[in-house]
């Protein structure tokens, strides 16, 4: 009896001692959390973003490969020279342009690398202002340094770009289209940032463009679906190589006044496999992590990421520039 006791008590003991490590760990990872996973994602997926409208700015103002007979509007986008960009059309005629990037540093960004553009099934007649058109976008070595502080982050990999609702970036801009819609997805994407860590992302996303006034805005939704979740705009493994998702709460804004890495609004929830709270991104705040009207002239100045355990809150505000 007393043999037996003793084992209820060991045993006891032994899963006491085993939920107070747990425990520990668990409070260990809230305070050394820094939202590095947050940042990560924003950085990521604000200059893939950036490149996608690179991408429709320049597909949309190449006649044969957008499906319209001629009219070139400017030397590279319909919106002007996008800059540090060159575009390689000689197999045009094939469906095929790629975008080069040559290093010249622009609003506190250098880019380097390419992207290869191909329309899909172009020898059958497939074009890109036709609905359901899909772009094939290729990142070769694409690779933008922030020069205010040096930090980079490299994509490559394939994504695709697939036409939902019809037109261009030509038609929205010059021919009064009220709307248009893209989805942008792309699986094991490799990105690496500052030239060492590098994430896996599935990113799975909804564009849906508008342009009023000069000025085209974008509402980025998530169409992704991971391990029962839904919504997600992107999930994978983060730099230290730990299973994440990321959920779109509010869809994600932003302009061509502030650009594709600076949203005005939105809000996603970064959850990373081992870690017993969630990183909860506010975008389009100010310094102190109040959020902008998106109404005034200004540009927020970044995003605020939020964590709670145990009726314990931490913060931390990331600068987009």
């Amino acid at each position: 009896m007393k043999t037996k006791k003793l084992f209820g008590s060991l045993i006891i003991a032994a899963i006491t001692l085993t939920l107070g490590l747990t425990g520990c760990k668990k409070q260990k990872a809230f305070n050394e959390e820094n939202g590095q996973s947050s940042e990560d994602a924003r950085t990521a997926q604000g200059e893939n973003d950036a490149a996608v409208s690179d991408v429709n700015d320049v597909i949309s103002n190449t006649p044969n490969l957008h499906g319209r007979a001629s009219g070139v509007q400017n030397t590279n986008g319909i919106l002007g020279n996008i800059c540090g960009l060159t575009t390689d059309t000689t197999g045009a005629y094939t469906g095929t342009i790629k975008l080069n990037y040559n290093g010249t540093v622009c609003n506190n960004r250098k880019r380097e690398g390419s992207i290869r553009l191909t329309v899909q099934d172009y020898a059958t007649g497939k074009r890109w202002k036709q609905a359901g058109c899909i772009l094939k976008v290729e990142y070769l070595a694409y690779r933008v340094t922030r020069s205010s502080d040096g930090k980079s982050v490299e994509l490559n990999g394939v994504q695709y770009i697939t036409n939902i609702s019809g037109g261009t970036w030509f038609e929205l801009i010059f021919l009064n289209q009220p709307t248009l819609a893209h989805s942008v997805t792309g699986y094991d994407l490799s990105v690496k940032f500052d030239g060492d860590k590098t994430a896996t992302y599935n990113i799975n996303r909804k564009f849906t463009y508008t342009f009023a006034n000069s000025i085209i805005s974008c509402t980025g939704e998530g169409i992704g679906s991971n391990n029962g979740l839904n919504n997600l705009e992107n999930y994978g493994t983060t730099r230290n190589g730990d299973a994440f998702t990321s959920e779109v709460i509010t869809p994600v804004l932003w302009n061509t006044t502030c650009g594709a890495q600076a949203p005005v609004k939105g809000e996603v929830n970064i959850k990373v496999a081992g870690k017993d709270f969630t990183l909860n991104c506010l975008f389009g705040t100010d310094a102190s992590g109040n959020s902008v009207d998106v109404g005034s002239n200004a540009c927020p100045y970044g995003f605020k990421v939020q964590w709670t355990y145990k009726q314990k809150t931490k913060k931390k505000i990331f600068g987009y520039h």
